[in-house]
Formats: C-alpha cells, structure tokens, sequence
C-alpha cells in the first residue's frame, strides 16, 4: 500500500530518506528528500525486474540526489514461488557500487565518507540548481 508522506530523519550519520524497493521507479519521492546524505531502500525485486533494473535504478537515485544509497535486499525462491533477484548493494553518491552481494546470505558493509560527499556536491552543485516545481 502506498505511504502518503515523504519520511526522512536526522541521524548521527545523517539525514536518512526512508523508501523501499518499488519506490525506486519514482524519482520524484526522491527529489522531495530534501538534504539527504543516505537513502535507504530495502527490496524484494522479482528476479525478472530485478536483473534488468536494480542496480540501475539504484545508481540513477544515487547520482540524481548525490546521496549514498544503501539497498538491502532479498533473494531467493519463496514458499509462494516467486523468485526475488537479491543483490544488495551500497552506491555512493557519484554512483559506483562500492559494495554488493549478489545472492545469499550475508551483510554488505561499507565505510561511508561524508567528505567525499561534499566534494562531489561542490563540484557539481545540482542540488542547489534543481527547482522542485515549474511553472
């Protein structure tokens, strides 16, 4: 079911912008986490989506808001007999995946670089040049 809010809170790490996987597909819940540092996309992708838009997807939301984006995500067969595609992954924010699990069990760690973080939005400052309404 469709939340009715954009959900974003303050860490020791950052301001986090909470979304899950289906989300990735509408970038403009995206573009209304104002000033978040990490997006945080938990996933269940089927196999099928997920081999063809997954790490794409993710790697667009990183670059559009400069953020890292961290994805876990499910992967396997289901008792219902779906098949989830996993591949969990940390993209930075100039887009690179700096850590992934393909498939199976297991965490995916990453050291995130708030300093990195502010170099590339300095050097490319499309936050502060986007408008979030045309008229």
């Amino acid at each position: 079911m469709a939340g009715d809010e954009v959900v974003t809170l303050a860490s020791p790490f950052g301001r986090i912008g909470l979304s899950i996987c289906y989300d990735l597909r509408f970038p403009e819940l995206y573009r209304k986490m104002e000033n978040v540092d990490i997006i945080l996309a938990p996933a269940a992708f089927t196999a099928v989506t997920g081999k063809a838009h997954w790490e794409v997807l993710l790697r667009a939301r990183a670059i559009e808001n400069l953020a890292y984006v961290i994805a876990p995500a499910q992967g396997g067969y289901h008792v219902s007999g779906r098949e989830t595609n996993g591949d969990s992954m940390i993209v930075d924010p100039w887009g690179v995946v700096i850590k992934r699990l393909p498939r199976g069990a297991g965490a995916v760690v990453a050291k995130l670089d708030p300093e990195y973080q502010a170099r590339i939005r300095k050097s490319l400052p499309a936050l502060t040049h986007r408008k979030l309404s045309y008229t």
